[in-house]
């Protein structure tokens, strides 16, 4: 598959993504009788609408979001209206995005697991005939459980937290016939990047992989939503200490472009782009769920306090307060698009 059209794919992966966060508002909003007033998807101008019994379906010319709007800065007498709806019943609606995208999340790393046709476990089956690490302790069988303190849900933790090590020794924690063993200052060998100057570990073992079975096909599959979440967690806080600028976002563009750059390098694989897309999907859910204003995880510290308070802020205020994280974002969201396409033609 050629490059764009791997790069058009992973956009429609990542309009797909949308459009499950909003159903999810759309379908829960229409379960608690709270009216839609118009169900977008992308952002800026419309380039497609439709209007439906109640409800305005539009298609807008930017791919990077989406919205369900629903009133929820306006106060209205109308029954329908969602200020007018119980709290729990408009909390069971802000969140329900992205409840959608971690339950989507979890499909995908099933249909990822089926497709792959193997699971990969965290029991070391090889050395390497140079290994460093089976000389400070590592065994052959060992099932690793924790890395540096970090419990492993998969082989994907192993590879993230071997690669993110600095020094090349490393505190395990394994399961060796039957019983739980700390082997720790494990040593491996690692190597210098010439261009970063930053040394990274040289992985000297091997871990099994075993067909899917109807018993392992859900276990793994959540392990593997965990380790993205986990992934996404750690991510944002290594955000907010430094160790990544502004300039490592990516957003859609960038994503889809990483996709491309891949598809050329390698061939389009299906199992790589459902990787991807269950990242960019808990990604999301996660995201959302940030108390940041605009954001459903913003709407949703209005409402817990509403709940505790028994009484709710004022519409015009709670509008102003989620209006100013709109612009913010959107000013976040430009500047990433732009980056994403800068990088495209200045590497």
């Amino acid at each position: 598959m050629s490059t764009v059209l791997s790069i058009i794919v992973a956009l429609a992966f990542f309009c797909l993504i949308i459009v499950i966060h909003e159903f999810g508002h759309f379908i829960v909003a229409k379960a608690c009788g709270i009216r839609v007033d118009e169900f977008a998807i992308g952002m800026g101008p419309a380039i497609f609408k439709k209007q439906g019994k109640e409800t305005l379906f539009s298609i807008r010319l930017f791919p990077i979001g989406g919205f369900c709007s629903m009133g929820e800065d306006v106060d209205e007498d109308t029954p329908d209206a969602f200020r007018k709806k119980p709290v729990l019943s408009r909390i069971a609606t802000i969140a329900a995005g992205a409840v959608m995208n971690l339950i989507l999340g979890f499909i995908l790393s099933v249909i990822y697991i089926l497709v792959s046709g193997r699971v990969v476990t965290s029991t070391i089956v090889w050395f390497s005939d140079d290994a460093v690490s089976s000389g400070y302790g590592l065994q052959y069988e060992d099932k690793i459980l924790k890395i540096n303190g970090v419990k492993i849900y998969s082989v994907k933790d192993i590879t993230y937290q071997l690669g993110n090590d600095d020094d090349g020794i490393v505190d395990f924690v394994v399961k060796r016939n039957g019983e739980t063993v700390n082997v720790n200052g494990v040593r491996f060998a690692t190597k210098l990047d010439e261009e970063t100057g930053k040394k990274t570990l040289i992985y000297d073992f091997k871990v099994a992989s075993i067909d899917v079975t109807a018993g392992n096909l859900l276990p793994y599959s959540f392990k593997n939503s965990i380790y993205y979440g986990r992934i996404v967690l750690m991510s944002l806080r290594d955000i907010i200490r430094g160790k990544y600028g502004i300039n490592d976002l990516q957003g859609p563009v960038g994503i889809a472009t990483v996709i491309g750059d891949v598809a050329e390098d390698n061939g389009f694989d299906i199992s790589f782009l459902l990787d991807i897309a269950t990242l960019v999907t808990i990604n999301i859910g996660i995201f959302n769920l940030l108390p940041i204003p605009a954001l459903d995880g913003g709407r949703l510290v209005f409402l817990i306090i509403e709940a505790i308070r028994r009484k709710a802020l004022k519409a015009e205020t709670e509008g102003m307060i989620h209006f100013v994280g709109f612009a913010a974002l959107m000013l976040l969201m430009i500047f990433v698009t732009f980056n994403d396409v800068k990088n495209i033609f200045v590497k």
